[in-house]
């Protein structure tokens, strides 16, 4: 293994090396009033139950929508539709019908009331697991209680956030199986 040199960095951008995974569109809807945004700041907090961690800004209509229903729909956008992706994440839904403004199909949810979205590869039902971290932190844990899952592409492009604008795609998949060891 080769040292690297480093340099300094400021330190309020070292999200474009740690944003956690790929962006979501998440979908939420209450008292017959729905939005869409899209989400860059989560994380798997555990597998079983599938607990899913999501910092949502006070500031996004979403917010609300989510808080008071107790529910959304996490959807996964790819990178043929990264335009739409980035023009739902530059406009407030207290404004905007994004579903009608950026053409977005929908399906009805089979656990929750928010849409999933057609356009995305996968689609994952959730229902408000634990709001301690709401208040002090705008963040939400979910639980998963429906997936669905296209079933090609087996591993699809997905998109990652690095701030200012600008994405990153998901690259070449490796298998490193022989190394880990099977849990029972």
């Amino acid at each position: 293994m080769a040292n690297r040199s480093k340099q300094d960095y400021p330190v309020s951008e070292v999200r474009r090396y740690i944003e956690p995974g790929p962006i979501l569109l998440v979908t939420s809807q209450w008292q017959g009033e729905r939005d869409v945004m899209t989400l860059g700041w989560h994380t798997v907090m555990e597998f079983v139950p599938s607990l899913v961690g999501c910092m949502i800004s006070g500031g996004n209509h979403s917010h609300e929508l989510i808080r008071r229903s107790g529910e959304c729909v996490l959807n996964l956008p790819t990178a043929d539709i990264v335009d739409t992706v980035s023009r739902i994440g530059n406009c407030s839904g207290t404004e905007v019908d994004k579903f009608s403004a950026f053409g977005l199909q929908t399906e009805a949810a089979s656990r929750v009331k928010p849409p999933l979205l057609s356009q995305c590869h996968a689609s994952f039902e959730c229902v408000l697991h634990d709001d301690a971290l709401v208040d002090a932190y705008n963040f939400f844990v979910f639980r998963v209680v429906k997936a669905h899952v296209a079933p090609s592409p087996k591993s699809p492009q997905t998109l990652h956030y690095l701030g200012d604008g600008e994405f990153m795609l998901s690259g070449k998949h490796i298998s490193r199986k022989r190394l880990f060891t099977k849990v029972s």
